[in-house]
Protein backbone atom coordinates (compact mmCIF):
# COMPACT_ATOMS: atom_id res chain seq x y z
CA UNK A 1 0.00 0.00 0.00
CA UNK A 2 1.32 3.55 -1.24
CA UNK A 3 2.07 5.70 2.16
CA UNK A 4 4.04 8.47 1.02
CA UNK A 5 5.59 9.87 -2.07
CA UNK A 6 9.01 8.00 -1.69
CA UNK A 7 7.02 4.36 -1.98
CA UNK A 8 4.45 5.23 -4.34
CA UNK A 9 4.41 2.75 -7.54
CA UNK A 10 4.25 4.12 -10.88
CA UNK A 11 5.06 1.26 -13.21
CA UNK A 12 1.71 0.42 -13.47
CA UNK A 13 1.76 3.35 -15.71
CA UNK A 14 5.14 2.93 -17.77
CA UNK A 15 7.39 5.09 -15.42
CA UNK A 16 9.81 4.25 -12.61
CA UNK A 17 9.78 7.00 -10.21
CA UNK A 18 12.92 8.65 -10.92
CA UNK A 19 11.61 9.48 -14.29
CA UNK A 20 7.81 10.54 -12.86
CA UNK A 21 9.62 12.87 -10.13
CA UNK A 22 11.17 15.22 -13.01
CA UNK A 23 8.13 16.08 -14.21
CA UNK A 24 5.26 15.57 -11.27
CA UNK A 25 5.13 18.30 -8.57
CA UNK A 26 5.29 16.72 -5.44
CA UNK A 27 2.32 18.03 -4.07
CA UNK A 28 0.30 16.02 -6.78
CA UNK A 29 2.54 12.99 -5.92
CA UNK A 30 1.15 13.42 -2.46
CA UNK A 31 -2.26 13.69 -3.82
CA UNK A 32 -1.99 10.59 -5.53
CA UNK A 33 -0.80 8.49 -2.73
CA UNK A 34 -3.30 9.88 -0.39
CA UNK A 35 -6.09 8.73 -2.70
CA UNK A 36 -4.84 5.39 -2.83
CA UNK A 37 -4.69 4.88 0.56
CA UNK A 38 -8.54 5.81 1.08
CA UNK A 39 -10.55 4.39 -1.69
CA UNK A 40 -9.77 0.88 0.20
CA UNK A 41 -11.57 2.54 3.34
CA UNK A 42 -14.06 3.87 1.28
CA UNK A 43 -14.57 0.09 -0.56
CA UNK A 44 -14.97 -1.44 2.56
CA UNK A 45 -17.40 1.09 3.75
CA UNK A 46 -19.79 0.26 0.93
CA UNK A 47 -19.56 -3.11 2.09
CA UNK A 48 -20.54 -2.74 5.22
CA UNK A 49 -23.60 -0.40 4.37
CA UNK A 50 -24.45 -3.68 1.56
CA UNK A 51 -23.77 -5.90 4.88
CA UNK A 52 -26.67 -3.53 7.12
CA UNK A 53 -29.05 -3.82 3.98
CA UNK A 54 -28.75 -7.24 3.92
CA UNK A 55 -29.19 -8.13 7.26
CA UNK A 56 -32.58 -5.39 7.24
CA UNK A 57 -33.52 -7.53 4.55
CA UNK A 58 -33.03 -10.78 6.48
CA UNK A 59 -34.57 -9.85 9.40
CA UNK A 60 -37.74 -9.00 7.96
CA UNK A 61 -37.36 -12.40 5.80
CA UNK A 62 -37.11 -14.17 9.51
CA UNK A 63 -39.94 -11.95 10.84
CA UNK A 64 -42.03 -13.36 8.00
CA UNK A 65 -41.41 -16.83 8.76
CA UNK A 66 -39.40 -17.24 5.45
CA UNK A 67 -36.42 -18.73 6.99
CA UNK A 68 -34.57 -19.63 3.94
CA UNK A 69 -34.92 -16.39 2.45
CA UNK A 70 -33.67 -14.82 5.63
CA UNK A 71 -30.76 -17.85 5.47
CA UNK A 72 -29.22 -16.40 2.12
CA UNK A 73 -30.02 -12.45 3.35
CA UNK A 74 -27.73 -13.29 6.76
CA UNK A 75 -24.88 -15.20 4.34
CA UNK A 76 -24.34 -12.66 2.53
CA UNK A 77 -24.12 -10.61 5.65
CA UNK A 78 -21.57 -13.21 6.99
CA UNK A 79 -19.61 -12.71 3.70
CA UNK A 80 -19.99 -9.08 3.13
CA UNK A 81 -18.93 -8.22 6.81
CA UNK A 82 -17.33 -11.47 8.55
CA UNK A 83 -16.92 -9.24 11.94
CA UNK A 84 -20.59 -8.18 11.95
CA UNK A 85 -21.70 -10.41 15.04
CA UNK A 86 -25.59 -9.80 14.64
CA UNK A 87 -25.60 -11.06 11.49
CA UNK A 88 -23.53 -14.01 11.91
CA UNK A 89 -26.34 -14.83 15.28
CA UNK A 90 -29.53 -14.54 13.14
CA UNK A 91 -27.63 -17.07 10.53
CA UNK A 92 -27.16 -19.54 13.03
CA UNK A 93 -30.48 -18.88 14.61
CA UNK A 94 -31.84 -19.52 10.98
CA UNK A 95 -30.37 -22.94 10.51
CA UNK A 96 -31.55 -23.89 14.19
CA UNK A 97 -35.52 -22.88 13.52
CA UNK A 98 -34.76 -24.85 10.23
CA UNK A 99 -34.09 -28.05 12.02
CA UNK A 100 -36.53 -30.50 13.31
CA UNK A 101 -36.18 -32.38 16.42
CA UNK A 102 -35.65 -35.70 16.14
CA UNK A 103 -35.95 -36.18 12.58
CA UNK A 104 -32.66 -37.92 11.55
CA UNK A 105 -32.47 -36.76 7.57
CA UNK A 106 -28.74 -35.83 6.71
CA UNK A 107 -30.27 -32.04 5.04
CA UNK A 108 -32.13 -31.76 8.88
CA UNK A 109 -28.93 -32.87 10.83
CA UNK A 110 -26.85 -30.28 8.11
CA UNK A 111 -28.92 -27.20 9.73
CA UNK A 112 -27.90 -28.29 13.27
CA UNK A 113 -24.59 -28.59 12.33
CA UNK A 114 -24.48 -25.49 9.90
CA UNK A 115 -26.28 -23.50 13.10
CA UNK A 116 -23.52 -25.18 15.85
CA UNK A 117 -20.53 -24.21 13.55
CA UNK A 118 -22.22 -20.44 13.37
CA UNK A 119 -23.01 -19.99 17.22
CA UNK A 120 -19.21 -21.71 17.91
CA UNK A 121 -17.63 -18.73 15.64
CA UNK A 122 -19.09 -16.57 17.90
CA UNK A 123 -18.00 -17.96 20.61
CA UNK A 124 -14.47 -18.32 19.45
CA UNK A 125 -14.39 -14.45 19.38
CA UNK A 126 -16.99 -13.92 22.39
CA UNK A 127 -16.48 -16.80 24.75
CA UNK A 128 -19.53 -15.00 27.02
CA UNK A 129 -22.11 -14.63 24.13
CA UNK A 130 -25.05 -16.05 26.35
CA UNK A 131 -27.37 -16.40 23.11
CA UNK A 132 -24.53 -18.60 20.77
CA UNK A 133 -24.00 -20.55 24.17
CA UNK A 134 -27.70 -21.43 24.68
CA UNK A 135 -27.69 -22.09 21.07
CA UNK A 136 -25.27 -24.35 20.87
CA UNK A 137 -26.31 -26.33 23.92
CA UNK A 138 -29.77 -26.73 22.97
CA UNK A 139 -28.71 -28.05 19.66
CA UNK A 140 -26.48 -30.84 21.52
CA UNK A 141 -29.25 -31.84 23.67
CA UNK A 142 -31.83 -32.14 20.73
CA UNK A 143 -29.05 -34.06 18.49
CA UNK A 144 -28.71 -36.18 22.20
CA UNK A 145 -25.34 -35.22 22.60
CA UNK A 146 -25.54 -35.26 26.15
CA UNK A 147 -21.95 -34.79 27.57
CA UNK A 148 -21.30 -31.81 25.14
CA UNK A 149 -25.03 -30.48 26.25
CA UNK A 150 -24.21 -30.32 30.02
CA UNK A 151 -20.65 -28.95 29.55
CA UNK A 152 -22.40 -26.31 26.90
CA UNK A 153 -24.95 -25.39 29.57
CA UNK A 154 -22.53 -25.22 32.62
CA UNK A 155 -20.70 -22.77 30.41
CA UNK A 156 -23.43 -20.68 29.97
CA UNK A 157 -24.08 -20.95 33.56
CA UNK A 158 -21.09 -19.44 34.74
CA UNK A 159 -21.77 -16.56 32.36
CA UNK A 160 -25.42 -15.94 33.53
CA UNK A 161 -25.60 -17.88 37.05
CA UNK A 162 -29.04 -16.35 37.73
CA UNK A 163 -30.73 -17.83 35.24
CA UNK A 164 -33.25 -20.91 35.93
CA UNK A 165 -33.67 -22.44 32.49
CA UNK A 166 -29.66 -23.06 32.41
CA UNK A 167 -30.42 -24.99 35.54
CA UNK A 168 -33.03 -26.67 34.51
CA UNK A 169 -31.65 -27.72 31.48
CA UNK A 170 -28.76 -29.53 32.86
CA UNK A 171 -31.60 -31.56 35.23
CA UNK A 172 -33.19 -32.39 32.05
CA UNK A 173 -29.37 -33.46 30.33
CA UNK A 174 -28.78 -35.40 33.47
CA UNK A 175 -31.84 -37.15 33.43
CA UNK A 176 -31.59 -37.90 29.69
CA UNK A 177 -28.45 -39.74 30.62
CA UNK A 178 -29.09 -41.67 33.82
CA UNK A 179 -33.32 -42.99 32.03
CA UNK A 180 -30.92 -43.84 28.78
CA UNK A 181 -28.38 -45.97 30.86
CA UNK A 182 -31.33 -47.45 33.67
CA UNK A 183 -33.66 -48.40 30.79
CA UNK A 184 -31.38 -50.13 28.27
CA UNK A 185 -30.20 -52.10 31.45
CA UNK A 186 -33.79 -52.78 32.49
CA UNK A 187 -34.37 -54.37 28.73
CA UNK A 188 -31.26 -56.42 29.24
CA UNK A 189 -32.69 -58.15 32.20
CA UNK A 190 -35.96 -58.52 30.50
CA UNK A 191 -37.57 -56.27 32.40
CA UNK A 192 -40.68 -53.95 31.83
CA UNK A 193 -40.38 -49.94 32.46
CA UNK A 194 -41.50 -49.68 35.69
CA UNK A 195 -39.90 -52.95 37.28
CA UNK A 196 -37.78 -52.42 39.75
CA UNK A 197 -33.95 -53.04 39.51
CA UNK A 198 -32.78 -53.31 42.78
CA UNK A 199 -32.32 -57.02 43.55
CA UNK A 200 -30.94 -57.51 39.61
CA UNK A 201 -26.73 -58.58 39.78
CA UNK A 202 -26.50 -55.50 37.44
CA UNK A 203 -27.51 -52.89 40.22
CA UNK A 204 -24.07 -52.08 41.44
CA UNK A 205 -22.29 -51.29 38.72
CA UNK A 206 -25.53 -49.42 37.19
CA UNK A 207 -25.47 -47.44 40.42
CA UNK A 208 -21.58 -46.46 40.24
CA UNK A 209 -22.13 -45.17 36.84
CA UNK A 210 -25.40 -43.45 36.69
CA UNK A 211 -25.70 -42.18 40.52
CA UNK A 212 -23.67 -38.95 40.35
CA UNK A 213 -25.93 -37.86 37.46
CA UNK A 214 -29.23 -38.60 39.06
CA UNK A 215 -27.64 -36.51 42.38
CA UNK A 216 -26.37 -33.43 40.10
CA UNK A 217 -29.91 -33.13 38.21
CA UNK A 218 -31.24 -33.16 41.62
CA UNK A 219 -28.78 -30.35 42.59
CA UNK A 220 -29.51 -28.58 39.08
CA UNK A 221 -33.31 -28.43 39.69
CA UNK A 222 -33.04 -27.51 43.12
CA UNK A 223 -31.19 -24.61 42.13
CA UNK A 224 -33.63 -23.81 39.32
CA UNK A 225 -36.68 -23.89 41.57
CA UNK A 226 -35.09 -21.75 44.18
CA UNK A 227 -34.79 -19.02 41.36
CA UNK A 228 -37.87 -19.58 40.21
CA UNK A 229 -40.57 -20.09 42.45
CA UNK A 230 -43.20 -22.65 41.43
CA UNK A 231 -41.23 -23.82 38.60
CA UNK A 232 -43.26 -26.66 37.66
CA UNK A 233 -41.86 -28.30 35.15
CA UNK A 234 -38.41 -28.49 36.71
CA UNK A 235 -40.46 -29.99 39.42
CA UNK A 236 -41.91 -32.55 37.07
CA UNK A 237 -38.14 -33.74 36.68
CA UNK A 238 -37.02 -33.64 40.21
CA UNK A 239 -40.01 -36.09 40.40
CA UNK A 240 -38.44 -37.97 37.42
CA UNK A 241 -35.04 -38.12 39.08
CA UNK A 242 -36.53 -39.35 42.19
CA UNK A 243 -37.96 -42.30 40.33
CA UNK A 244 -34.29 -43.10 38.86
CA UNK A 245 -32.53 -42.90 42.14
CA UNK A 246 -35.26 -45.61 43.81
CA UNK A 247 -33.77 -47.71 40.99
CA UNK A 248 -30.63 -47.31 42.17
CA UNK A 249 -31.21 -48.19 45.73
CA UNK A 250 -29.66 -51.67 45.55
CA UNK A 251 -30.97 -54.08 47.83
CA UNK A 252 -32.32 -51.31 49.94
CA UNK A 253 -36.29 -51.40 49.35
CA UNK A 254 -36.66 -48.99 52.45
CA UNK A 255 -34.49 -46.72 50.41
CA UNK A 256 -36.21 -47.35 47.24
CA UNK A 257 -39.62 -46.36 49.00
CA UNK A 258 -38.15 -43.59 50.06
CA UNK A 259 -37.62 -42.64 47.02
CA UNK A 260 -41.02 -42.94 45.59
CA UNK A 261 -42.21 -41.24 48.23
CA UNK A 262 -40.44 -38.42 47.33
CA UNK A 263 -41.01 -38.54 43.76
CA UNK A 264 -44.67 -38.16 44.39
CA UNK A 265 -44.59 -35.44 46.69
CA UNK A 266 -42.98 -33.82 43.83
CA UNK A 267 -45.68 -34.66 41.14
CA UNK A 268 -48.00 -33.55 43.17
CA UNK A 269 -46.37 -30.17 44.02
CA UNK A 270 -46.04 -29.94 40.02
CA UNK A 271 -49.56 -30.01 39.71
CA UNK A 272 -50.54 -27.45 41.92
CA UNK A 273 -48.15 -25.07 40.91
CA UNK A 274 -49.62 -25.61 37.30
CA UNK A 275 -53.11 -25.25 38.70
CA UNK A 276 -51.71 -22.00 40.55
CA UNK A 277 -50.55 -21.13 37.08
CA UNK A 278 -53.38 -21.28 35.10
CA UNK A 279 -55.63 -19.84 37.63
CA UNK A 280 -53.28 -16.46 37.20
CA UNK A 281 -53.40 -16.51 34.07
CA UNK A 282 -57.53 -17.17 33.84
CA UNK A 283 -57.83 -13.96 36.48
CA UNK A 284 -55.19 -11.99 34.35
CA UNK A 285 -57.08 -12.77 31.14
CA UNK A 286 -60.45 -11.77 33.26
CA UNK A 287 -58.72 -8.29 34.29
CA UNK A 288 -57.68 -7.81 30.80
CA UNK A 289 -60.81 -8.43 29.06
CA UNK A 290 -62.83 -5.56 31.71
CA UNK A 291 -60.48 -2.73 31.13
CA UNK A 292 -62.27 -0.14 28.87
CA UNK A 293 -60.91 0.09 25.49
Amino acid sequence: MCRNINTCNFQQFGYDLAEVATFMPSRFLLLICTVSIAMPSFAQQERNLAAREELNQGVQAYRAANYGEAIRHFENVVQMDPQLKVGRLYLATAYAQQYVPGVETPDNIEFARKAIDQYNEILRGDSQNISAAKGVAYLHLQLKRFDEARADYKKAIASEPNDPELYYSVGVVDWSIAYKEIMEEKSKNNLGTDDSMIQQPSCKQLRGAQLANVEDGIAMLARAIDLRKNYDDAMVYVNLLYRLRADLQCGDPAAQAEDIKKANEWSDMAMAARRAKAKKEEEEQKTESTKPN
